[in-house]
């Protein structure tokens, strides 16, 4: 049992591993949507809300998390991931073919439904194997899907231009297929006895020995100011990627710039993930929360103001990606820290679903107000707005784990 143990102890950075990798070919479907989106518009000649609103569907996928997270608990995450992958792969082979809007809305969203469940398994995963370093293991692994566009972004762009969406959707289907099936079969929880090394520098949890049920989590009022802080934190990242080449047009940004941005934005996303998730583990998760977020939404506005410039635009977007992915690292481990790690998957599902309501901020929304009044600063403003108001809501005096179960 001893030597199952240190097995365990040193097996168990492998799922980080795992996780990155996972994320960063999933990752495709939300930080490349915006080149499919232009090529898509252009092709088909349909409006850019219409076509927005598909980002917005595979965001509301989302809302399934919860469900393939209970399953996961309950059974062990190995044949939830396997049915992830599928529906990966299949997403993008069937949304080469679409000939209608609500085709495109229903494949695509398919696909985002897989793609939740591979983050919520990576993510508990390690939620799980690493309950000492949580925010630094749930910062590595959203690392991949924050960054793993650099790596793709560029081909993905080239072969668009050169074949069109449809033979790239195609093609992207079948190689995810093939590199997400493999890992799928590898992931596994630990054993209920298991706990991290001595000498780790495991913290002490707030609340090491409660265990929050769902229905539970749902009634602390904690949870509802992270589920409201979430949603507009995460908001600009998906905005920059459902809306990049759209803005840089507004924006008058040269082609060059934009190719830069389309490799540093996901490696700034990545790192943001990183690096306030470390913070967080020897800072604090509220304070790191107040400085980034803060620093977020002064960014944003910064962009609003000063974006006409493209130097100004490349550098305010990519210090926005090293703040606005702190949110994917910082409320995993906030969940895990407040509610416990038992039914972390099914916990942070759930709170993951306020990626639905960022998804139609930058969505729909974003494209409707472009529709309208021309210009995505109405959006931009509004998700400034309520960045700030996330880092006043965590402030240590407002944000703290709940003292006992409800």
């Amino acid at each position: 049992m001893e030597e199952d143990m240190k097995s365990d102890h040193r097996f168990r950075w492998v799922y980080i591993g795992i996780g990155v990798w996972v994320m960063m070919v999933v990752s495709i479907y939300q930080y490349s949507w915006s080149l499919f989106a232009f090529s898509i518009t252009k092709e088909m000649g349909w409006d850019l809300a219409t076509v927005s609103f598909t980002f917005t569907i595979f965001n509301v996928a989302t809302f399934l998390q919860p469900f393939t997270g209970m399953i996961a608990d309950i059974r062990g995450p190995k044949g939830i991931a396997l049915l992830g992958a599928i529906l990966v792969g299949l997403g993008m082979i069937l949304s080469s073919g679409v000939t209608s809007p609500w085709q495109l809305h229903l494949f695509y969203g398919i696909g985002g439904v897989g793609v939740g469940v591979f983050y919520g398994i990576a993510v508990a995963t390690v939620i799980k194997w690493f309950p000492d370093r949580r925010g630094f293991a749930t910062g590595m692994v959203a690392f991949g899907f924050g960054a793993g566009t650099a790596l793709f972004n560029l081909t993905i762009q080239s072969f668009i231009e050169a074949n069109g969406f449809r033979l790239t959707f195609q093609y992207l289907g079948v190689f995810m297929l093939a590199v997400l099936i493999p890992p799928a079969l590898a992931y596994k929880y630990p054993p209920s006895q298991w706990t991290p090394p001595s000498g780790s520098g495991a913290k002490k949890e707030a609340n090491p020995s409660l265990d929050f049920h769902p229905l539970e989590m749902l009634r602390t009022h904690q949870w509802y100011l992270i589920y409201f802080c979430f949603s507009f934190t995460i908001a600009i990242v998906l905005l920059f990627a459902a809306q990049m080449k759209m803005l840089a047009k507004e924006y008058h940004l040269p082609q060059s710039y934009f190719d830069l941005l389309l490799v540093i934005f996901p490696i700034g996303n990545g790192l943001s993930r990183i690096v306030s998730g470390s913070v967080s583990d020897k800072l604090g998760r509220e304070k790191t929360m107040m400085f980034f977020f803060g620093s977020l939404g002064l960014t944003i506005i910064a962009l609003v103001q000063f974006g006409g410039h493209p130097v100004a635009f490349v550098i305010l977007v990519f210090v926005a990606a090293l703040l606005g992915g702190s949110p994917f690292a910082l409320y995993p481990a906030t969940i895990g820290d407040y509610y416990g790690s038992k039914y972390s998957t099914v916990n942070y599902g759930i709170t993951y679903t306020a990626k639905a309501w960022a998804g139609l901020i930058s969505g729909w929304l974003s494209g409707f107000f472009v529709v309208q009044f021309g210009s995505f600063k109405i959006t931009l403003l509004l998700i400034a707005i309520g960045s700030l108001l996330a880092a006043v809501i965590s402030s240590p005096k407002l944000m703290r784990p709940p003292a006992q179960k409800p």
